[in-house]
């Protein structure tokens, strides 16, 4: 019998909703199994399954919520891949793009293997040394500043060559889906989610050059914390690390991708238009 993992936004008494018809339908069909917070809101603790193990417990993934709750799906099952289903428990998202009104069918589809496959680049992010440490990102890593109100000074190489120092609030290394995220809001470029490339973007730079990068995915991007300063390593809008002057974070293209799983597969550019209410001009 396949087992579906579900994960829930924990603050939209909408998606909690969804996913209480979700355990419904799955009864006698299917396992479920639901990490520790999301069980205990469902008050279904009979079904929590520890964080570190629940993408090895589970066949597929639905995510109730929105692009913030398959952001953290994403980070509950990476390097495995377990393909997400992204239902949209409220806004508009890029990510959670069917509809709950389709639940039923969604899942049957899914029973059915009728869903559409999507698969989105991820990135890896790796400290080497005495204590190494890796990461996974679907939107982006950023390095940024520990102390407000002061900049960061940080070197960046690329492929292994110094390329720039930033004096900067923050660097981004944005994915393709994540370009319509904090990247966008710091003047990167849209990428089309299936075109695979690296988006380095600084953050309110104090230098000549502030302007976007589009690398290969598999160029490495190597950022050094420089000065005396320490820096912050966040995934996904998640603190990862907290990194000292002197150490460095290596990124590129993660070997393996995230899979989503369509019952209603979206339009990238009509979603675009829709999110920021972009019309065309009249003639």
């Amino acid at each position: 019998m396949k087992k579906l993992g579900i994960v829930v936004h924990w603050h939209r008494a909408e998606a909690l909703e969804v996913a209480a018809k979700a355990l419904v339908w799955a009864e006698g069909k299917v396992l479920v199994a639901l990490p520790p917070r999301d069980a205990e809101l469902l008050d279904r603790d009979d079904l929590a399954v520890d964080e570190k193990v629940f993408a090895s417990e589970i066949d597929c993934c639905l995510s109730l919520g929105g692009d913030g709750t398959i952001l953290r799906s994403a980070a509950l099952l990476a390097p495995h891949e377990v393909p997400i289903i992204g239902v949209n428990g409220g806004r508009l998202g890029y990510l959670a793009e069917d509809d709950p009104a389709n639940l039923q069918q969604i899942l049957n589809g899914w029973l059915a293997d009728s869903l559409v496959p999507q698969e989105r680049m991820m990135l890896a992010a790796r400290v080497e040394g005495e204590t190494p440490w890796k990461g996974y990102a679907l939107n982006e890593a950023v390095l940024y500043r520990s102390e407000s109100g002061r900049s960061m000074s940080l070197s960046a190489a690329i492929a292994g060559k110094s390329f720039l120092r930033y004096m900067a609030d923050g660097v981004i290394l944005a994915t393709p889906t994540g370009s319509t995220a904090y990247s966008l809001s710091a003047g990167g470029p849209v990428v089309e989610p299936n075109f695979e490339a690296l988006v380095l973007t600084p953050v309110a730079a104090h230098t000549a050059f502030n302007r976007s990068l589009v690398l290969a995915p598999t160029t490495e991007v190597a950022l050094t914390v420089e000065g005396y300063r320490p820096a912050v390593l966040s995934l996904d809008g998640r603190t990862a690390l907290d990194l000292e002057p002197g150490q460095t974070v290596i990124c590129k293209a993660a070997d393996h991708k995230v899979k989503f799983l369509r019952y209603n597969p979206k339009d990238f550019h009509a979603v675009l238009k829709d999110k920021f209410g972009l019309k065309d001009p009249a003639t």
